[in-house]
């Protein structure tokens, strides 16, 4: 039995990729998927357009991995799902064996935010996105990509 809301499918709605080298990185991308790249925020930091305006596909982010630790579940990709109730999610991913290494977090604007490790050691998020984020598309709140 999954622990799904109506409202908030718990749909993959983030990802990062965290590099050594962020610039050797992002010509890989560049050059695989011909993802395109926007400097948002720190240095080092960019937001991945992996589609087009009009399907953007899931929101993204190339970062530099000097603030990682390192170690098992520490690899290059982090994904966030949206949930309806990210306490209920904290619960519950300890109550499964797994542990929270980032309790919860707001992020203005945005959301809350919890980091946990799964019982294999890979990491991953869970958000619970504020109703005025989520009712906007990302293209919408970013607007289109700068090349």
């Amino acid at each position: 039995m999954t622990n799904q809301s109506k409202s908030v499918p718990n749909n993959l709605a983030h990802f990062s990729i965290t590099a050594t080298d962020v610039d050797r990185a992002r010509a890989f991308y560049e050059t695989v998927f011909g993802w395109r790249f926007e400097a948002w925020g720190p240095p080092g930091f960019y937001l991945i357009c992996s589609g087009t305006d009009d399907e953007p596909g899931i929101q993204g982010a190339l970062q530099g991995s000097g603030d990682y630790a390192s170690g098992p579940g520490v690899g290059g990709v982090e994904i966030t799902i949206a949930v309806e109730d990210v306490s209920e999610i904290a619960r519950l991913v300890e109550k499964a064996g797994g542990r929270l290494f980032m309790r919860e977090a707001r992020i203005p604007g945005v959301g809350t935010l919890v980091k946990f490790e799964d019982t294999e050691g890979n990491r991953a998020c869970a958000m619970q996105y504020e109703p005025a984020y989520r009712s906007v598309r990302y293209t919408e709140r970013r607007g289109p990509l700068k090349n």
